[in-house]
């Protein structure tokens, strides 16, 4: 099947839809059965698509599950109650005392947290590194390294990494490669056709599409996914049948609002890279972005997040344009159909491997599905007040 008819197809086998358009939504805890032999065939069965207790999964989160491993390519899908959830279990379930993990310098916030305190008091140690380190990142492995996890793009700066030459060398050490792919979607860049072992999303994000469910997911090849599935079951992990209708929902129209998110984009992104007081635009399409010829090599489009630095620093000319911003909204997230903008605040501290030297401020924006020209006009109007 084409990628955008697989969209549609995907977790709608009849026993999922029971007749239906869509999956039937099926919340359950416990699951009763009639019979001694149908219970012992339900727990000789629960690692699969067998109902077995409600944290197993019902036959809603099987159908995302089995859509989820179509859109990305992988073996399996285990789903969390939040992108976190996600990327900390993916990490727990293959790292243990005395590892070492080799970490993105760009990496999500929550997961340098979770690095810098929870992994660091279980006595795992980490090291950061230059997301364009490329064949270098041979030079940081020791012994005892287990994980090496990557973002493409990173979050603000949207560096764009080498990721099969990153996967390839971390293979030639028996380390498992893990990949941050909400940007990437699994519809605009395919992370088991670039060496990936396990991908994780924030499925909050594009995959829900509506800012309306938290949900994380992380997809793993055959060799990695037995692992990956019993771990996140012993850490409790589940997610509610409710937020995984809706990612099914989001599914359908994943392509289409994609195409519109990326139209617009680019659209803002040209039009912010003609602006004087505009200084840098990150674009992952744009040749000037850290990566380009990664991203132009490996991806099949883009979307609605970037980033650009502005010419100023002063602290309440930001503030002005931010309060007087109409269409966009300022919150911590992405992917809806809401445009978004943030400023991006604590980069000196954030970067320790390639330290962040701007002085001006960055500014993140998530570009929705409102009319174009009506987003620009208020770009424009916020800019000015930076003048």
């Amino acid at each position: 099947m084409k990628p955008d008819t697989r969209l549609i197809d995907s977790g709608r086998e009849q026993k999922w839809t029971q007749g239906g358009v869509n999956p039937v939504l099926q919340r359950a805890s416990t699951v009763v059965f009639d019979s001694v032999k149908d219970m012992k065939h339900a727990t000789a069965k629960r690692a699969g698509d067998t109902l077995f207790y409600g944290r197993r999964g019902t036959t809603t989160t099987f159908a995302l599950s089995q859509a989820m491993t179509e859109l990305e390519g992988g073996a399996g899908c285990a789903l969390y109650p939040c992108g976190t959830a996600a990327i900390t279990s993916a990490l727990l379930s293959f790292l243990k005392q005395g590892d070492h993990l080799l970490m993105v310098d760009t990496a999500y916030e929550p997961t340098r947290a979770f690095c810098d305190n929870m992994l660091k008091n279980l006595g795992i140690e980490t090291t950061y590194y230059d997301p364009l380190i490329g064949s270098d990142i041979k030079t940081l492995i020791q012994p005892n390294t287990k994980v090496l996890f990557l973002e493409s793009p990173g979050s603000n700066t949207m560096e764009i990494q080498d990721v099969p030459t990153l996967s390839k060398i971390a293979h030639q050490h028996d380390i498992t490669v893990i990949l941050d792919n909400t940007w990437g979607s699994g519809l605009l860049f395919k992370p088991f056709d670039y060496g990936v072992d396990i991908s994780v999303q924030a499925a909050t994000k594009y995959i829900v599409g509506h800012s309306d469910a938290m949900l994380g997911t992380a997809t793993a090849n055959e060799k990695h996914w037995p692992t990956l599935r019993e771990n996140s079951y012993l850490l409790g992990q589940c997610a509610a049948p409710d937020d995984c209708y809706m990612a099914l929902r989001g599914i359908r129209t994943l392509s289409v609002r994609m195409k519109q998110h990326q139209d617009s984009a680019l659209k803002v992104a040209h039009w912010l890279k003609e602006q004087a007081i505009v200084k840098t635009v990150f674009h992952p399409a744009f040749e000037e972005c850290p990566g380009h010829e990664f991203y132009k090599r490996d991806f099949s489009g883009s979307n609605g997040l970037f980033s650009f630095v502005v010419n100023c620093d002063d602290e309440a000319k930001i503030v002005a344009m931010l309060d007087s911003m109409q269409h966009f909204k300022m919150g911590f997230s992405w992917g809806g159909f809401e445009s978004l903008i943030l400023p991006v605040n604590g980069l000196d501290r954030l970067r320790t491997a390639k330290p962040w030297t701007e002085s001006n401020r960055l500014i993140r924006v998530h570009i929705g599905l409102e009319d174009v020209d009506d987003l620009i006009s208020d770009l424009a109007q916020g800019l000015a007040k930076l003048a």
